[in-house]
């Protein structure tokens, strides 16, 4: 299985010309029914060594993590910071495995915001701190220098993902640990950060809009990362997350939010919106169910109605998308992925 990363990668040293690349792109394309912009391809396994290696690297940055924090959190951070790069040279820069890949900078995010985390906790330790929030915010700073690097030398696509999530969490732990009032807002901060970094990603996607090279898959990991930015505080303000039984006008209000959340995934053609806004749809819709007195039956009534309308968007995605944007300015349309 070849990625658009591996065509890229061929062009770059030679082997293929940039028109066979994009004739055999063509090729693909023609061959599948379907545009490869619309098909949203990233590349997760080259085959079952990816799991095998990802199975072997997670146990051992767990072990060197537990054992390191046994003497400190900034020795299990530093640790798994030293071994995930380590491990990267070889299974990201030279055998270029996606799988493992992924894993390794996840653990490299993670040993470096533990890594600042344990430092600035030590170091503060006779300080008066607001909670944790100040040495959290050190943590994740640490992370997002450390993405950066990361990025740099070894390029993997979920990598600018994690590093403006570092980004927003410096920004927003600081906030609290310095106002702690704002506390109390945090939905409205998180939706407003997830909002910076679906922006974000739309950059991204302007700058490759027929979907061919690698910043395509670094705007899929940093819309996969804004999605549940933005859904989740906007149903958490509704009141879908409290205790409370869901009325129907909170339920309505939910179903509304998630069309307009399709019309928005349809036209920059990317379904994370959709998939991080399935629990909650499926809760408001149940209770809708739940009023109109099918209460045993509505969960299985709301997997039919749910299932099956995804689906059907699902198979008329291309036309559907089509139409909604027809709706929207010629200047606005040049900026979306082609239809």
């Amino acid at each position: 299985m070849y990625s658009d990363s591996d065509l890229d990668a061929a062009v770059g040293a030679g082997v293929l010309s940039p028109s066979a690349a994009a004739a055999f792109r063509a090729f693909v394309a023609h061959g599948r029914g379907t545009a490869a912009v619309d098909e949203e391809q990233f590349r997760l396994l080259t085959g079952f060594n990816d799991i095998f290696v990802s199975v072997a690297a997670v146990l051992l940055l767990a072990a060197v993590s537990w054992l390191g924090n046994r003497i400190g959190p900034a020795v299990g951070g530093g640790a798994t910071v030293v071994i995930s790069w380590g491990l990267a040279e070889y299974f990201t820069r030279q055998r270029r495995m996606a799988l493992p890949s992924i894993v390794l900078l996840l653990g490299f995010a993670g040993g470096m915001f533990w890594l600042g985390f344990g430092l600035f906790a030590s170091f503060s330790a006779g300080a008066t701190l607001m909670d944790l929030q100040l040495p959290l915010a050190a943590g994740a700073a640490l992370a997002a220098v450390g993405t950066y690097a990361h990025w740099r030398r070894f390029m993997v696509p979920i990598t600018v993902a994690a590093g403006a999530a570092a980004a927003l969490g410096t920004i927003l732990f600081l906030a609290v640990g310095l106002v702690p009032g704002l506390k109390d807002h945090w939905p409205p901060l998180l939706l407003l950060g997830g909002l910076g970094v679906f922006a974000l990603a739309m950059w991204w996607d302007a700058s490759d809009r027929t979907r061919t090279t690698r910043r395509s898959d670094v705007a899929f990991w940093l819309h996969l990362s804004a999605a549940p930015m933005i859904v989740h505080p906007t149903f958490e303000m509704l009141g879908l997350l409290g205790v409370n039984e869901t009325g129907t006008a909170r339920a309505g209000a939910a179903i509304a939010i998630y069309l307009v959340l399709a019309l928005v995934a349809l036209a920059v053609d990317r379904r994370a919106l959709l998939v991080s806004a399935l629990f909650y749809v499926v809760y408001a819709m149940a209770a809708l169910f739940r009023a109109a007195g099918t209460l045993s039956a509505s969960l299985a009534l709301t997997a039919l109605v749910i299932g099956s309308a995804l689906l059907l968007l699902s198979a008329l995605w291309h036309r559907a998308r089509a139409g909604v944007l027809a709706l929207f300015p010629m200047t606005l349309r040049a900026r979306l992925p082609v239809a």
